[in-house]
């Protein structure tokens, strides 16, 4: 159970969904492990939050618990998306724990926004990797496949040919250096978003828990920002990529992160 939310999903603004999917991670696997550790590092937190005067345990979270991977990656995204469209049909925004950034795939066709912003090292705009069409890699690929754009926030590596569809006038990249002077769109905050925050887009020395490392990135309070700005406009939102393979800091900053998207949201900032 995550800390403040409550177990019944009945008038809920917010549900927490753990998606463990860790199907094709290629570097250092753990995602499996993620919903669980975000949950575990979040204990510690205060219930109040003094950016928006709200306390947690006031803002109707509720979770959902976990969905447990199957064999087949497409059949599992199909039934998340499914558990993510019925808590938008009651009236709740969905909150995914990853997991694999695939999981973002489900999210997205849940929402159906019309822009799609992400922070990520990693542009993930690949249409297959290793042979794989659903790799954590093609996320981008998939979400503008349902949105008009994307904007990728402290994105910093990615193939030749990725960068080349990176140049395209669907997608915006902002480099880690312009991070912290970036302000959400008319795009954002006129039409329906969905917000993903892989935890790689932080620099491993603040989050080293997490498969695909990438050095020169976001700070946690660059990061604490950007999702407090998208966060009122958003009609989903996920956090994902956090492994075990540290002594907690990846999961601590994305339960922090997770907490930042509800409370601002909440306030309407």
């Amino acid at each position: 159970m995550f800390p403040g939310a409550r177990a019944h999903r009945d008038s809920s603004a917010y549900v927490v969904v753990g998606a463990p999917l860790d199907a094709s991670t290629t570097f250092q696997p753990g995602t499996r492990f993620g919903p669980r550790r975000v949950r575990h590092f979040a204990e510690s937190f205060d219930d109040y939050d003094h950016h928006t005067g709200q306390h947690f345990t006031d803002l109707d979270v509720a979770d959902h618990g976990d969905i447990g991977p199957t064999d087949d990656t497409e059949e599992y995204l199909d039934f998340l998306r499914g558990t993510l469209e019925d808590v938008r049909e009651e009236g709740a925004i969905p909150v995914t724990i990853g997991g694999e950034h695939t999981v973002t795939v489900a999210g997205v066709r849940a929402v159906d926004p019309d822009v799609f912003v992400c922070l990520d090292a990693h542009l993930d705009l690949r249409e297959s990797y290793a042979n794989n069409p659903l790799s954590h890699a093609t996320v981008t690929h998939h979400a503008l496949s349902v949105a008009d754009e994307a904007i990728v926030l402290g994105a910093r590596t990615g193939s030749e040919n990725e960068w080349d569809r990176a140049s395209e006038t669907d997608v915006t990249v902002v480099p880690p250096a312009e991070v912290a002077d970036w302000e959400p769109p008319a795009a954002v905050r006129e039409r329906r978003t969905y917000l993903s925050v892989d935890i790689d887009a932080a620099d491993p020395g603040f989050a080293p828990g997490t498969g695909t490392l990438e050095p020169f990135g976001l700070d946690p309070a660059e990061m604490h920002d950007a999702v407090r700005a998208v966060a009122p406009h958003a009609a989903g939102f996920d956090v994902v990529e956090v492994n075990d393979g540290d002594d907690g800091q990846a999961a601590t900053l994305a339960a922090k992160l997770l907490r930042a998207f509800v409370f601002a949201h909440a306030a309407g900032e």
